[in-house]
């Protein structure tokens, strides 16, 4: 069964695993709330709907708090849906879910780099630098002339890089300190600090 929760990116460090000194990312992970349920009878796959970040019922648009009000459960900031997962509306979850897990994966938006050309966007490797070469890092041709007569789509061109959602799997469990809800696993995971993530195991 599946086992998922929200958090929020603190930062890196490194903490010491026997005598090796290992680079861990820490995470602020729940506590969270079963604010919603689906189920194959009504929705055709079974889920649940964790609430995170706790807030006032007057920062959310009537059809967000009416959804809390109807099953009875605290306003959050946050709700995401996490697949064939147990639980009951109302039930509270914490990072003590993880304590017999060695390996989680993180999902979450990738750090945004703004408007970048093909050289840093996709890994161009750019024209000659010698001989009087102007075009270091232009992209060259787009496509041929007559046929097909356009720019196909999905073509690797300059524009809006990162900030695009991301999964990093087979993250290593180094330690989980339930009474901070906080989880370190080992190397990095997507977003800057205070960015949402999903982990799940």
């Amino acid at each position: 069964m599946a086992k998922g929760l929200l958090g929020y990116k603190i930062g890196m460090t490194s903490v010491y695993v026997g005598d090796k000194l290992v680079p861990v990312t820490v995470i602020k992970a729940g506590p969270c709330v079963v604010v919603g349920k689906k189920t194959v009878d009504k929705d055709g796959y079974n889920a649940v709907r964790l609430g995170f970040v706790e807030v006032k019922p007057e920062k959310l648009n009537k059809p967000e708090a009416g959804v809390f009000k109807k099953n009875n459960v605290p306003a959050f900031k946050y709700v995401r849906e996490i697949r064939d997962m147990d639980g009951e509306v109302g039930d509270k979850v914490t990072v003590e879910i993880f304590k017999d897990d060695k390996k989680v994966k993180v999902s979450g938006y990738s750090k945004g780099k703004g408007f970048s050309g093909v050289v840093k966007r996709w890994g161009f490797h750019g024209w000659p630098k010698t001989h009087g070469s102007e075009a270091t890092r232009r992209p060259g041709s787009i496509g041929a002339g007559s046929t097909p007569g356009k720019v196909l789509k999905g073509h690797h061109m300059a524009g809006h890089s990162g900030t695009y959602w991301t999964t990093i799997s087979n993250l290593e469990i180094v330690k989980v300190i339930p009474e901070k809800d906080v989880i370190l696993v080992k190397g990095n995971v997507p977003g800057s600090e205070k960015s949402l993530l999903i982990i799940r195991a």
